[in-house]
């Protein structure tokens, strides 16, 4: 974990060592910068440090010329097998690091090098070689396959700034925030802005596993270009316990490969599938105690969500497998916590489990400066309830359109009965359980396409031009908040539903959501996240794989599960899918709701201009008289305003880094 920074087309020294700075948290442990003002181009970097501690891991790196220069954010895990086959080629190393095999790689295969990095990496390199060689690009950009490190950049004219965190692009004179309404209308529709737009108007993202090239001539500045694709060819012969035996084998390599490094590396432990197989990979057949990290909220503010079991089974599989167990029971100040969260993410996301990885990842912060996580298994093996919906949906549809709807009725009665009338069971899961088979009901004779995009909607088309003043109303008419998702499905047309819907899982909700936040917001407590389901060799497999061995029936990660069903106890192979959260729901209605009044109150929606004031208080009322269940639209709402008030109103240069008061037990 680092964070890199840098401009081309011009040098300003001031501007690299604040973009740096900004960044501090992402690498407290080293900082530097180069600049190069015969290629007009400048680097900075702060560094987290993981392999190789000693100063010759220092970035910017160069090779014993000077002719190539790197800043890097990120682990290569098979730079070990790189470095031999480069030494075998003549290559002297001065260095431990990963690092430092890019620059020789660069120098032996050119951008040819990418496509053989398994890792997970964001990275400038300066090619001053470029002054003699017009076939080469001054500056490349590049970001791994998954883009499980961010990078972001601005382009105006020759004119080039990218950074690991958008606020850095921000302190340039330059660059003025303003709010993309386009991605604006996403991020409502979703919780989360498909990329490769931002909110911010004229930043956006190298999209995954693509490279940007800069050139300091020529007509052409700037291109961007893939060197993968995700491309699936399954192999419909595959023997079931085959397969199972080899992703047990492969996925072990997986770990051992993410344990690399000269500090110690805890896990991310929820007590579902994913961080147990981590969790007993990692000390199963590697020796030592592995500290694991679970957060436990009050079982008060817990009640309304599905995922409040997550520490009993978490217990049990720490004990199961020896690890160093650290139980959080966390009572944040939301108030406090909310503003520094919205503050590292720059982007707004409205997933309360951005707000579990940081505290997380805070608590383990004083021991621990690498942490595995299972994000990536649901992608890559079909573990989400969107994938198994697909499923229920053809079943659905042979049942008669009158039947469906009064069983939508029934079904919500018999929940409301269980929840008043049967012991233990939980509100949370009741509520889960009605969206979930409610939006099955609702939208089973559509297109599969659309209802997978139903399915990672929180607000309709129809719900948000209600909420929009008349004015963004106009400005967005013929605004297509799906346009990517429909995009990345032509892209794979042919294939099993299946695997489109991982394809477009792959392309979105992963890349934008999910490792977006668990980056910064590990990052933000100076804390590497790795991702050993998202490791090349799994990937590679998991694509030949025939999607009934992904889900079989309505089994999720089937093959996964029969994979671990030797090493992973019973009861958490059979546990059903829960989200990693928050108690967002509690919050809103008692910890935030004076928060909620003021920054959603009349007022300050009818200042702003987006939106409707009645349809926003409409909102509030409904939700907390039990109308409607309406907390993540207006933990959407809540987390925009915030936003616009730390970027927008105070931009990034008068905005002091949020902290947020935090109650650890545990």
């Amino acid at each position: 974990m680092c964070g890199i920074c840098g401009t081309a087309g011009f040098i300003d020294k001031a501007l690299l060592e604040q973009m740096a700075n900004i960044m501090s948290h992402r690498g407290p442990d080293d900082a530097g910068i180069h600049l190069s003002p015969d290629a007009q181009v400048g680097l900075g970097n702060r560094r987290l440090s993981i392999i190789d501690l000693s100063p010759a891991g220092h970035m910017p790196m160069s090779n014993e010329d000077g002719s190539i220069w790197i800043t890097q954010n990120g682990e290569i895990y098979n730079f070990p097998e790189l470095r031999q086959e480069l030494e075998q080629r003549g290559h002297t190393f001065r260095s431990r690091s990963d690092t430092e095999v890019l620059i020789h790689g660069y120098e032996q295969w050119g951008l040819d090098l990418l496509p053989r990095l398994n890792g997970m990496f964001a990275f400038a390199l300066l090619d001053l070689r470029a002054k003699c060689d017009r076939t080469r690009p001054t500056l490349v950009l590049a970001r791994d396959r998954f883009g499980i490190k961010p990078l972001y950049y601005w382009l105006k004219g020759n004119r080039l700034i990218f950074a690991s965190e958008i606020k850095a692009i921000l302190l340039a004179n330059d660059v003025h925030p303003e709010l993309n309404l386009e991605a604006l209308h996403r991020y409502l529709s979703f919780l989360w802005t498909p990329g490769p737009a931002t909110l911010f108007t004229g930043i956006e993202q190298l999209p995954a596993a693509h490279y940007l090239a800069w050139s300091d001539s020529g007509t052409n500045r700037i291109e961007i270009t893939p060197y993968w694709q995700l491309r699936f060819d399954p192999r419909e012969g595959m023997k079931e316990m085959t397969a199972a035996e080899e992703v047990g084998s492969i996925l072990q390599r997986a770990v051992n490969r993410h344990l690399i490094g000269d500090v110690p590396v805890g896990v991310f432990l929820s007590g579902g599938l994913d961080s147990t197989s981590i969790l007993a990979l990692s000390t199963t057949r590697n020796g030592g105690t592995r500290k694991a990290y679970t957060i436990a909220y009050r079982s008060a503010d817990a009640e309304l969500e599905q995922s409040a079991d997550d520490a009993k089974y978490a217990r049990k599989v720490a004990q199961r497998f020896h690890a160093e167990y650290h139980e959080i029971e966390v009572t944040p100040d939301i108030v406090d916590l909310l503003p520094t969260v919205v503050w590292h993410l720059d982007s707004p996301v409205a997933d309360p489990a951005a707000i579990a990885t940081y505290l997380i990842s805070k608590a383990a912060q004083p021991d621990l400066k690498v942490l595995l996580s299972g994000q990536g298994a649901d992608e890559v093996f079909a573990g989400y309830r969107l994938h198994m919906a697909h499923r229920l949906a053809e079943f659905v549809t042979h049942i008669p359109r009158t039947m469906r709807n009064r069983d939508g009725i029934g079904l919500l009665s018999a929940l409301l009965f269980l929840k008043d009338h049967v012991p233990g069971v939980r509100p949370g899961l009741l509520l889960a359980a009605h969206r979930f088979m409610e939006k099955i009901l609702r939208n089973a004779e559509l297109p599969a396409e659309e209802r997978y995009i139903l399915g990672r909607s929180y607000s309709t088309q129809a719900d948000l031009r209600e909420l929009y003043s008349p004015s963004l109303r106009a400005d967005l008419n013929s605004s297509n908040a799906a346009k990517e998702f429909h995009k990345h499905f032509q892209d794979v047309t042919g294939q099993d539903f299946i695997n489109r819907m991982l394809y477009v899982d792959a392309k979105t909700f992963l890349p934008d959501l999910n490792l977006s936040y668990c980056d910064k917001l590990s990052a933000a407590a100076s804390v590497e996240v790795r991702v050993p389901f998202l490791d090349n060799e799994l990937v590679d497999f998991m694509r030949c794989l025939p999607p009934k061995l992904k889900l079989k029936g309505f089994t999720g990660k089937y093959i996964l599960r029969k994979a671990m069903s030797s090493i992973v106890p019973n009861e958490v192979l059979r546990r059903r899918k829960a989200g990693f959260g928050a108690p967002i729901r509690k919050w809103l209605r008692h910890d935030l709701r004076e928060m909620v009044d003021e920054l959603l109150s009349r007022e300050v929606v009818r200042r702003r201009g987006l939106f409707d004031p009645v349809a926003v208080r409409k909102l509030v009322n409904d939700d907390r008289s039990g109308i409607h269940d309406n907390a993540y639209r207006i933990w959407a709402l809540l987390t925009l305003e915030t936003w616009q008030q730390s970027f927008l109103d105070k931009g990034v240069r008068g905005l002091d880094v949020p902290r947020a008061g935090l109650a650890v037990a545990g």
